[in-house]
């Protein structure tokens, strides 16, 4: 069969469709494609699209865009994974109609003409139901009909048989494109609040070991924040052998807790509960209360070992041991977990290991747990994680996995492209004007958008960054509105920031008295500049769906680097501002504007966009601050706003664009 039509360069595609691209229900696949082929013949294209599960195809026709350039688009409005490719084809009926019209201006006799569009409409007709076949047939007849040569001229030029053409495309010599994959996800995997918290620090009593009937006493406060996702550390038995005492001392004092990442002890291992913390029931009611209070449990999935983890003396072959017939523990050099060993992926007994470490994900599940936050993924087999995050998803595809990793930009791609659903990030230590900017475009303008989803966090138990050693309530206040607002995922380790713990470890990016080895206690009733900042903010995530997707950022010129401006816009809500508004009922529009200067009042001068903005004429916005309540009306392109990070660091202005 001869296919004269070429396609290239489809997109979007990973590694030549190695890898699924990423969606949520609801969200849109732009697909474009270079089509093109020799002579002058009419190409049309179309773009096909169906779940996997279906037999049948979804068809929308790819729309010219100059230079050889298609573009069209589905969106999925429902999870699982979704085929898509393109077919391109020469259409003889529409050359022949676009030649006839061409004739018919010049005023050529048209009579043979006829007899060609008659017969390729019959040839046409081959290809559709008998209903459209007769249809088709009904139209060459008129063609053909001798008698009334000036009727049939006049049928083919008419805004209807163009229009029957266009219908009914005569498709032959058909190229195809190889099938593509999107996995489709439910909304949680593109707009969540994560927040964290020690169950062992949540106890009302100084300093007493803390209960998950504990943790369930403060899932009205985490649910009052406004998030929607509580994590905790693992909650599984602490190893005792090798246990780690305060600020990651190699000694365990009488009565130190340890580290919840050395899992396993004589009171279990993976599928077990810390004594300490309750039982597995209780772990069960927890997370049916949390629901309760519209919040999912996310388990922390570390699949690593404590010295007498049961599986060391079960499975020996799992682990690695060194010449003088000691195990080998966790190594990160110059770091030592002198508590934790390593499973080791390589073994001869790798395929038990895997299904094993399978089942731990599988046990969770049934418990009632759909997310888990992976420990350092990075260390363990991609193909390990390929191949268990598939198999989870084949019988529970709404689990979420959030991969832990931050290490190389190639090595955390990589875990995006393999079914990650959402990623830690680099912007816990991007922190100048440049920087985040360069960032958010790497994010959000390259391939990366299509497989790998952004969660920021400004800390982790591990972290606790430079641009916040010693710093005021200022600092903790502006990085925690830049991760909320500059993406749609983010989270925290809440705590330790609602309460400012900015000291650290010998000036490393670590905790002084970390929490990780001891237990906390915190006054859960405080309410400060922080708690009511994660609460607005929360809100105001909901209230807005301009910032429930990370990937409609748009960043606006100012007068200085001390000011951040970025615009986000949902093309697809309903607005309830003033009837005069431009868009009303179809844009939602954020506007943040951000001093990182975080110690001193920054003033300047920021361009509204009006292209952006839809602005053809004068400029009219109502912009009101979502945090202050206070609102400007601005008729120029550029306003002066000045920021005292002592009151707020930011504006979160909702626009309104009038008339």
């Amino acid at each position: 069969m001869q296919n004269r039509v070429i396609i290239e360069n489809v997109k979007p595609q990973i590694d030549g469709g190695r890898y699924f691209i990423k969606r949520t229900v609801g969200e849109t696949v732009n697909v474009t494609a270079d089509i093109f082929s020799d002579g002058h013949d009419v190409i049309r294209a179309s773009l096909l699209f169906k779940h996997q599960d279906a037999d049948i195809w979804s068809e929308t026709e790819l729309v010219a865009q100059g230079n050889d350039a298609w573009s069209a688009a589905f969106t999925p409005h429902e999870t699982g994974n979704f085929d898509y490719k393109i077919i391109a084809w020469i259409d003889h009926l529409t050359t022949w109609h676009k030649g006839f019209v061409k004739k018919y201006a010049d005023g050529q006799h048209l009579d043979v003409e006829l007899q060609v569009g008659a017969d390729l409409l019959a040839r046409t007709a081959k290809g559709y139901s008998k209903a459209e076949a007769k249809e088709l047939a009904a139209v060459a007849k008129v063609l053909t009909d001798k008698k009334d040569y000036l009727n049939a001229v006049e049928t083919v030029v008419t805004e209807g048989f163009a229009q029957l053409v266009e219908s009914f495309p005569m498709k032959q010599f058909v190229s195809e494109t190889p099938a593509l994959s999107v996995k489709v996800e439910r909304h949680r995997a593109l707009f969540s609040a994560w927040y964290e918290l020690f169950p062992r620090s949540t106890s009302p009593t100084p300093f007493a070991h803390g209960t998950l009937k504990d943790v369930e006493k403060q899932l009205p406060r985490v649910a009052e924040l406004g998030f929607d996702i509580l994590y905790m550390p693992p909650i599984h038995p602490i190893g005792e052998v090798n246990r780690k005492g305060k600020n990651n001392s190699v000694t365990a004092a009488e009565g130190e807790c340890g580290s919840p990442w050395a899992i396993g002890s004589r009171h279990g291992g993976h599928k077990a509960v810390e004594p300490a913390l309750g039982t597995l029931e209780d772990y069960r009611h927890l997370i049916a209360e949390a629901r309760r209070h519209g919040l999912e449990i996310a388990l922390d999935l570390a699949l690593q070992c404590a010295p007498d983890h049961p599986y060391v003396k079960e499975h020996p072959q799992w682990f690695t041991w060194r010449p003088d017939g000691t195990i080998m523990y966790a190594e990160n050099p110059p770091k030592k977990y002198q508590d934790i060993v390593p499973m080791d992926f390589e073994c001869d007994d790798w395929q038990n290991l895997w299904n094993e470490l399978k089942s731990i994900v599988e046990f969770w599940i049934q418990q009632g747990i759909h997310i888990f936050r992976v420990d350092n993924p990075h260390t363990k087999p991609m193909l390990f994680w390929e191949w268990c995050m598939a198999e989870i998803h084949k019988t529970t595809p709404d689990v979420i996995f959030l991969a832990e990793a931050f290490t190389r930009p190639k090595i955390m791609a990589s875990l995006g492209k393999i079914g990650y659903t959402q990623s830690y990030s680099y912007f816990t230590w991007r922190v100048t004007k440049a920087e985040i900017i360069e960032y958010m475009t790497q994010l959000t303008q390259t391939e990366s958008r299509e497989y790998y989803r952004p969660n920021f966090w400004p800390n982790t138990p591990d972290i606790l960054p430079y641009h916040l050693h010693n710093r005021n309530a200022n600092a903790f206040f502006l990085r925690f509105a830049l991760a909320g607002t500059l993406s749609s995922n983010y989270g925290v380790y809440g705590a330790a920031y609602e309460f400012c713990d900015n000291e650290s470890f010998h000036g490393r990016e670590e905790y002084w008295n970390s929490e990780k080895f001891e237990i906390k206690h915190y006054d859960w009733s405080v309410r400060n500049r922080l708690t009511d900042l994660m609460t607005q903010l929360n809100h105001i995530r909901r209230e807005n769906t301009a910032l429930q997707t990370t990937w409609n950022i748009h960043f606006t010129d100012t007068s200085s680097d001390k000011l951040l401006s970025y615009v986000k816009i949902s093309e697809n809500t309903v607005d309830a501002g003033n009837p005069d508004a431009i868009g009303k009922g179809s844009k939602n529009i954020i506007w943040c504007i951000a001093n990182l200067d975080t110690e001193g009042t920054t003033t300047g001068w920021i361009n509204a966009p009006k292209a952006l903005f839809g602005i053809t004429g004068s400029m009219n916005l109502l912009v009101t601050d979502l945090l202050s309540g206070e609102t400007y009306r601005w008729h120029d392109e550029w306003n002066y706003v000045e920021l005292n990070p002592y009151k707020s660091p930011i504006h979160i202005f909702k626009v309104e664009v009038f008339n």
